[in-house]
Parts: C-alpha cells; sequence; structure tokens
C-alpha cells in the first residue's frame, strides 16, 4: 500500500498538460508555508529582474528594509537590503512551478534583461522541463513545468520501479486519504 495520494487540489499548480493555464497572480494575504529571502546590493534592479524576467509582481514593500513578491500563491520572495551579495551563485537553488506554455517567454524575458543568465530548458528523467535562472543577486532559480504523464514512457516504468505509480494506474491511488 503507498502513503501517496493525489493532492492537486490543494495546490495552485495545475494538473499537467500541454493546454495547462497558469494560475493567475495571487493577491490574497495569507500565513506562508514557505518562503525565500534574497539579499540584493540594488533593490531596484532586482526588483525589475523579478518583475519583468520571471514573472513575479511586488505584494507590498518597506523602504530600506522589505519588498515582498509573488506570482503564484505560495511562490513568496523577500529581497532585502544587503550591502553585498556572493561573487558566485551557490550550488543550492530554489524552484519554482510553471506551466509548459510559460517556458520560452520566461527563457526569452530573462534573456533580454541579462544575456548570460538562463540555463536550459531541458528535460528531466522525472518528467519536466526546468529552466535554471542566475538573477542579479547571483541566486540560482530553477523554473520548473511539469510534462504531461505518459504512463507507457520510460519515466513512468523508472518511478514504479521505485514504487510511484500514477493515481488511476494501478495501487497507488491510497483511496482512504482521497
Amino acid at each position: 500500500m503507498s502513503d501517496y495520494y493525489n493532492a492537486f487540489e490543494m495546490s495552485p499548480v495545475p494538473v499537467p498538460g500541454p493546454d495547462a493555464v497558469p494560475p493567475e497572480p495571487f493577491r490574497g494575504i495569507y500565513g506562508m508555508p514557505a518562503f525565500v529571502t534574497i539579499p540584493t546590493s540594488d533593490v531596484a534592479a532586482s526588483v525589475d529582474f523579478w518583475v519583468r524576467g520571471l514573472g513575479f509582481f511586488e505584494l507590498f514593500s518597506k523602504p530600506d528594509t522589505v519588498v515582498h513578491l509573488r506570482r503564484w500563491a505560495f511562490q513568496d520572495v523577500l529581497l532585502v537590503p544587503a550591502a553585498s551579495v556572493p561573487e558566485e551563485p551557490p550550488a543550492m537553488s530554489i524552484s519554482f512551478s510553471c506551466v509548459l506554455s510559460q517556458v520560452d517567454s520566461l527563457v526569452e524575458a530573462c534573456r533580454a534583461l541579462r544575456p548570460n543568465s538562463v540555463d536550459g530548458p531541458r528535460d528531466t528523467p522525472w518528467t519536466t522541463r526546468d529552466v535554471t535562472v542566475i538573477t542579479p543577486e547571483n541566486a540560482r532559480v530553477v523554473f520548473t513545468a511539469a510534462k504531461p504523464f505518459d504512463p507507457a514512457s520510460r519515466e513512468a516504468r523508472d518511478l514504479a520501479a521505485m514504487g510511484i505509480t500514477a493515481p488511476g494506474v494501478g495501487r497507488g491511488d491510497n483511496e482512504e486519504h482521497a
């Protein structure tokens, strides 16, 4: 018996597919279950890149203290002023979901603002298309779009070999939790 169940109803991320539509930017206030805080030595340049390149919007700001950016629900970033930023991007990254139809425009927008900021897109063995962006603060940000799941694919066989099956495909629905 699997401990996994289909929980797309509690996520702002749409079900993967070629016609998946991204949710609208979420402007509500909630207790943030997770967020990232990024120090920046140029708040205005950082806000501009995150908004025009990565598709975030400014939820609110307190001058010389914090700028709260958001995309979808639960995709929150706090930009905070700092005297300096790291010379090199860290190995660690933060990942945000997107949909396949957003990948190309995100790549184009980031490259227009910072030509060498983008690595990818590349397809992964876990059925996503990922784009890695290095922001003006040298943060490593990954945008990941789920590709449609093909139960007959190599990826599906690899996941099944680990005990992970798609909802509705054999065991793994965990119906008592759904």
